[in-house]
């Protein structure tokens, strides 16, 4: 077995996986981290080892850590027992959970996608928030969208606090990043609906027919959708305000059209 012990908080592997908080650290690498058992175990169901397992000294014996352990073990990973002062740096915060994992990041091409794989699938243009893009993840996962496309300059889906927020569905829901152009000349090739979401539009969004697969654009968390993308879809929606807010969150907003898009499938 890979195992060894680290103290030091001045160990470069633990140094390297602190810089996996940094996007910089991410891109370089190719990695990201995961926090909690929990967590890691979403990964092996879906037969996603770590590349790294960090266990406090701490830890409790638990199955689904032996099962981690043999799985990051046989997949060439390695696993390191660390003091809990690492773990607090590693992981930020005062109360750290006692397993964190390193893991591979995961893209799929835009060209290999295939849109009947799923009822619907998610486009999101430049979004912002790492919360509403790791929220969306796991809506999609839970309503069996097919997966996430990402539009030009978006936050990083194996961001700390996106991940995070996918409560394990990150390793379920294929993730792709592209640029306006790409996603347009792609986007003439598919094959159901292509719906937008505007402020403005003039169709409420359970009004709108759909022909599945469906996908859904989703703009900037303040600008909304740009008229290039929205030019590009068949039809645009809203979703009506009926109190005195004139706008919804976006994760809100996505998981309204993506269970809108879906139901009855």
């Amino acid at each position: 077995m890979n195992e060894r012990v680290i103290t030091s908080l001045t160990n470069p592997t633990v140094k390297a996986i602190r810089a996996l908080h940094a996007r910089k650290g991410r891109d370089e690498s190719g990695l990201f981290l995961a926090e909690g058992l929990k967590f890691i175990g979403e990964a092996l169901d879906l037969d996603r080892a770590p590349r790294t397992l960090l266990v406090g000294q701490d830890a409790r014996p638990h199955p689904l850590l032996d099962r981690a352990i043999k799985a990051t073990t046989a997949n060439g990973g390695e696993i390191i027992t660390v003091n809990r002062a690492i773990l607090e740096k590693v992981s930020r915060k005062e109360n750290p959970q006692t397993v964190l994992g390193v893991f591979q990041q995961v893209f799929t091409l835009l060209d290999k996608l295939n849109p009947r794989a799923a009822p619907a699938w998610v486009a999101l243009e430049q979004v912002r928030d790492p919360g509403n893009l790791g929220t969306i993840i796991r809506t999609c996962d839970a309503a069996g969208a097919g997966g996430v496309i990402l539009i030009d300059d978006c936050c990083d889906p194996y961001s700390v606090e996106a991940v995070r927020a996918t409560m394990g569905s990150v390793f379920a829901v294929s993730v792709t990043k592209t640029t306006t152009d790409a996603f347009l000349a792609w986007r003439a090739t598919w094959p159901g609906s292509v719906i937008g979401t505007r402020l403005d539009a003039g169709h409420d969004y359970r009004a709108a027919p759909v022909e599945h697969p469906a996908l859904i654009l989703m703009g900037n968390e303040q600008a909304g959708l740009t008229d290039r993308l929205a030019a590009a879809c068949d039809v645009n929606v809203k979703i009506p305000m009926r109190g005195r807010a004139d706008s919804l969150n976006l994760a809100i907003a996505t998981g309204i059209m993506v269970y809108a898009a879906t139901e009855g499938t």
